[in-house]
């Protein structure tokens, strides 16, 4: 099968967090069973560009990756160039798979794709949802929506990675079919499962990409009155200023010598998550929410809100708690932890061979193909 990927961003553009290490991965995983895979991108990273050399294709980890410059920034990522090559070569593969929604890349792409015939699958990666015209840049998405968007969606499939996203989306369009498959994760070698010690404050973790989405001004304002003593780690990256805001926050609830702000972690990000007793997600709006599985693949427990994809899955298996997104409910959670401490370790000792089990790269890598399979031959 030839399949061309199409996303504004790809590796190393880590600044964009999950979708970009989901992206990246899933194409590397097609190469590996066998498909030719072949990716258009930008050079988008943020406010600035990739370092590289634009216009000409480029192995990344097996993948054939050509980057193209944009010339408007975050978020609509317009690159003509782009735009000129797929119409090029839409006509050469089998299916086109577009990623995340919103920006003038994947919309356009999706226009030529159809245009030309060609199956088009979309994965949102959380960017169709509810929330998503809520929280930022509402009027052009209604618009984008209202105008081009809605339509294109329905002469298209879409891929989701969890049921909560697959509802949210099925109340906005009527698509041509819905796949729900999760996310491939890179996993750490084996963790230690070392046990919880019960002397020491609890070590709390926030682990993500800092944006209003994921809630971490809830988290701030649960920890003003827990009345436990307590360390809190917050990993990752962001605006400047909004990042500066969340610190004025925390000094104004009282609470600054408790936090750490260590930034984005790269390659070590697995020795921080199991560093800590417990990663904390208090997401607004989660489609899947890739830092759950990475924090329970070396033990530790996760609190997450009920609005990540993956709520269900940490409930069913129960490796930590599932709340309401409001301080209150985190704040109550994270009072009893240090009488936990049983549960703490038994998900430490537990989790990691269940995520192995339940995430394994050949048994997604069949569920993938088996999506792009239907839809190429029509076998729906």
């Amino acid at each position: 099968m030839k399949i061309l990927h199409i996303n504004a961003s790809y590796k190393p553009a880590y600044i964009y967090g999950g979708p970009t290490m989901s992206v990246s991965k899933l194409c590397e995983q097609l190469t590996l069973a066998g498909c030719d895979i072949t990716v258009l991108t930008t050079t988008a990273n943020g406010k600035d560009e990739l370092s590289v050399e634009a216009g000409e294709e480029i192995v990344i980890d097996g993948v054939n990756v050509t980057y193209f410059k944009r010339i408007t920034k975050d978020h609509t990522h317009y690159s003509p160039q782009l735009l000129k090559k797929m119409r090029k070569l839409v006509k050469q593969f089998d299916a086109v798979h577009i990623h995340a929604w919103w920006n003038l890349v994947s919309v356009l792409a999706c226009r030529v794709a159809i245009a030309n015939k060609v199956p088009v699958i979309i994965s949102p990666r959380g960017t169709l949802s509810a929330y998503s015209f809520t929280n930022r840049n509402s009027l052009p998405k209604r618009l984008i929506h209202g105008l081009l968007g809605k339509r294109l969606l329905q002469q298209s499939f879409v891929h989701v990675t969890s049921e909560r996203e697959k509802a949210a989306i099925g109340q906005l369009v009527n698509s041509k079919g819905i796949y729900n498959i999760p996310n491939f994760i890179s996993l750490p070698a084996e963790p230690t499962g070392a046990l919880i010690d019960k002397t020491r404050s609890l070590k709390l973790l926030f682990f993500s990409r800092i944006e209003e989405k994921k809630g971490l001004e809830i988290l701030l304002q649960a920890l003003a009155n827990i009345g436990v003593d307590y360390t809190l780690t917050i990993a990752g990256d962001g605006q400047p200023e909004y990042i500066e805001s969340l610190k004025l926050s925390a000094e104004k609830i009282g609470i600054t010598k408790n936090v750490s702000w260590i930034g984005f972690q790269g390659p070590n990000k697995f020795e921080v998550l199991q560093q800590h007793d417990v990663m904390i997600l208090p997401s607004y709006d989660e489609n899947f929410g890739n830092v759950v599985i990475e924090s329970l693949s070396v033990g530790t427990a996760v609190i997450i809100s009920e609005n990540v994809g993956l709520a269900n899955y940490v409930r069913q298996n129960k490796f930590g708690w599932v709340v309401k997104n409001d301080s209150s409910a985190f704040a109550e959670i994270i009072a009893k932890l240090s009488e936990q401490s049983d549960i703490l370790t038994a998900i430490r000792q537990q989790a990691p061979g269940t995520i192995r089990k339940d995430f394994e790269e050949e048994n997604l890598r069949s569920k993938y193909l088996k999506m792009y399979s239907e839809i190429i031959n029509g076998n729906l």
